[in-house]
């Protein structure tokens, strides 16, 4: 929080000091006596070469943030000049958010319902977050998937009814643009109030090459990395001024978009690899040049770029796939608990799985070396034997070392080479062969896991382990309802997009489904990356992640066969899932955050984490405001 030069690092301070003129510590240290500082550790030289401002009038009536609509006192109107400004009325943060979602209710489609919900954000952030926080279960299949899907398919042309004019939802950098990359990347200040003070903590970035099972999308593949960058500041708690979307258009193979008069991308087509891996590094370098610390991550590229920037990165900068490693991690912990049920009850040992997975692109990859990590560190499985647990398929059926065909570079570590001779491509023939306990879909095949092959599953086992993970929903590879019905109930069932409960016909008793949402993974990686300010993220930091999730469930949670904790306690989850990141930071040696090494214990740790979260009331209250003025002029 850079005042008059000088940088305060330490998160827990409120940004309320935004909102009045530059104080000295002292002043501070008088705003805020509940919070301890160490100014000599906490504070340095801001590299920003503008003094950060406070918001001005026209701030506090038009900027997203600043805006607080009628919260705004009498007395804080007149002092602010905002007098006529709104209508006479002085209402709650609570009852704004209840004729918000009285609106939101009322729109009749899930994409004007994310129309509408995008335009709030935009113009009052404070208000959106606290109508997300407060109903995340409503808002989050709004605001990504699955809705998000059918919103990237029409972002060009909803983009103009997002926000207000002057009001940019995030970054859009082009081929065009890499010889002035850095200028373009200082100059973009989202937030008015904000000048030579923005200082994002993390970025999601996309090329919009996959975008979820639609495929290449170009620049209407915007709307996931502001997707998830919300969910990054509902579920973990991190400053949305923080936050920084970038699409980097690359153009389009997509030859619909090619043709389409009001396509708002590059018409045209992908470039050759050299000058596909010349433009990231740029992005890169010209990201870190202007935000050292930048956290950034990966978000739905093409598999085999998604793997080659992952593997090219990860060791030199502060970054991670959320399609490789966020995913892995969230069915990790989800199998894990999957696991420990069918131990507890069918007496299945974790030695003895079989695992098909019906896709094999990068997330696919990303999950089973994940999984196979989970087989070789908790049941003390050789790398070959956790290896063989696996068996991957792709279009062309089952993946071995002697199909006939080149494989993809991630494709050949999992490639069979005990198969004799034989080839199987219906899915059918390969569970009849492979006889598997779980059966994971990351194929975007819609009804590929059809009656038939989910109750062969059910003749194999007493309890199947089916995991039907592709988004958006019209892409999953069956329902809820259709896994209970074809198993008799007996499925033990987690998808990547959310299903209602099931019914069972006979008993009327309700039936939850789990989901792999990677919502309980990134926002408390990114967190913990963010507080424990690690070197890298490793792959230990990932495992550490999943596990942390696997163990959040309560005795409640657990005793209703759940394998993923209720979104209604996001943020403690997030809190324990970032604390386990900070944790194994400092085990290796990683972590450079010495507020962070200096806690000695997982309960402190937690309670730093916790302290460090935005809450949608920081910032809100007109007396707030009013009370730094008068403290401040006392």
């Amino acid at each position: 929080m850079p005042i008059y030069g000088l940088t305060i690092t330490q998160r827990s301070i409120s940004s309320r000091a935004l909102i009045y003129k530059a104080l000295n510590a002292r002043s501070i240290s008088r705003l805020f006596p509940n919070r301890s500082y160490s100014f000599a550790s906490t504070m340095s030289i801001s590299k920003q070469t503008e003094v950060e401002k406070s918001p001005t009038t026209k701030d506090m009536a038009t900027s997203p943030y600043y805006n607080q609509g009628i919260t705004l006192s009498e007395a804080s109107r007149a002092k602010l000049g905002l007098r006529g400004y709104l209508p006479s009325a002085v209402e709650s943060l609570e009852k704004q958010k209840e004729r918000a979602l009285i609106m939101l209710r009322s729109k009749k489609t899930s994409l004007d319902k994310y129309i509408f919900l995008a335009h709030l954000r935009n113009t009052n952030t404070h208000l959106f977050y606290k109508l997300t926080c407060d109903e995340l279960e409503e808002i989050a299949p709004l605001i990504y998937t699955p809705t998000v899907g059918e919103a990237c398919l029409n972002y060009s042309n909803i983009y103009p009814f997002l926000a207000p004019p002057g009001s940019s939802d995030g970054l859009y950098l082009t081929l065009n643009d890499l010889p002035n990359i850095e200028e373009i990347i200082r100059n973009y200040r989202p937030i008015t109030g904000q000048s030579g003070g923005f200082s994002p903590e993390i970025a999601v970035i996309s090329d919009g090459s996959r975008i979820l099972g639609l495929g290449d999308l170009g620049v209407n593949g915007m709307g996931i990395p502001i997707g998830k960058l919300q969910l990054y500041v509902a579920g973990a708690g991190i400053d949305p001024r923080k936050t920084l979307p970038i699409l980097l258009d690359l153009g389009t193979n997509n030859k619909k978009y090619l043709e389409d008069p009001l396509y708002v991308g590059l018409k045209q087509t992908r470039p050759d690899e050299d000058t596909f891996y010349s433009a990231v590094d740029k992005v890169l370098a010209g990201l870190h040049t202007v935000y050292p610390d930048l956290l950034i991550q990966f978000e739905d590229w093409s598999s085999e770029h998604a793997f080659g920037l992952l593997n090219k990165y990860k060791n030199k900068i502060l970054t991670f796939n959320d399609d490789i490693q966020g995913t892995g991690a969230v069915i990790l912990s989800g199998l894990m608990n999957a696991i420990r049920k069918v131990e507890s009850e069918s007496k299945v040992a974790p030695k003895d799985h079989r695992i098909v997975f019906y896709g094999a692109g990068s997330a696919a990859v990303g999950v089973a070396t994940q999984i196979q990590e989970y087989f070789q560190t908790e049941y003390n499985m050789t790398e070959d034997e956790a290896k063989k647990v696996f068996w991957l398929v792709d279009s062309k059926g089952m993946i071995t070392q002697d199909r006939g065909d080149k494989l993809a570079n991630h494709k050949v570590y999992y490639a069979r080479d005990d198969n004799n001779g034989k080839q199987f491509k219906e899915l059918t023939d390969i569970v009849d062969y492979v006889k598997p306990t779980v059966l994971i879909g990351l194929s975007s095949s819609t009804g590929a896991f059809n009656s038939k092959v989910l109750s062969r599953l059910a003749e194999l086992n007493k309890q199947p382990i089916v995991f039907p993970l592709s988004n958006p929903a019209s892409q999953a590879e069956c329902t809820f309802e259709q896994a209970m019905e074809s198993t008799n109930n007996s499925v033990v069932f987690a998808s990547g997009t959310a299903f209602p409960p099931y019914t069972d016909p006979k008993t009327g008793e309700i039936h939850v489904p789990g989901q792999g949402n990677n919502m309980y993974i990134f926002p408390g990686l990114g967190l913990g990356a963010v507080l424990a300010h690690p070197k890298l993220i490793s792959n230990s930091m990932i495992y550490s992640a999943a596990k942390a999730l696997a163990n959040s469930l309560t005795p409640e949670e657990r005793g209703q066969g759940w394998l993923y904790p209720s979104l209604k306690r996001i943020r403690a989850v997030s809190a324990d899932v970032a604390a386990a990141v900070c944790e194994t930071a400092c085990q290796e040696n990683l972590a450079r955050s010495q507020i962070i090494t200096n806690l000695k214990t997982h309960d402190e740790i937690v309670k730093h984490v916790t302290a460090n979260m935005w809450s949608p009331t920081q910032d809100t209250a007109a007396d707030t405001r009013q009370d730094v003025y008068q403290e401040a002029n006392s």
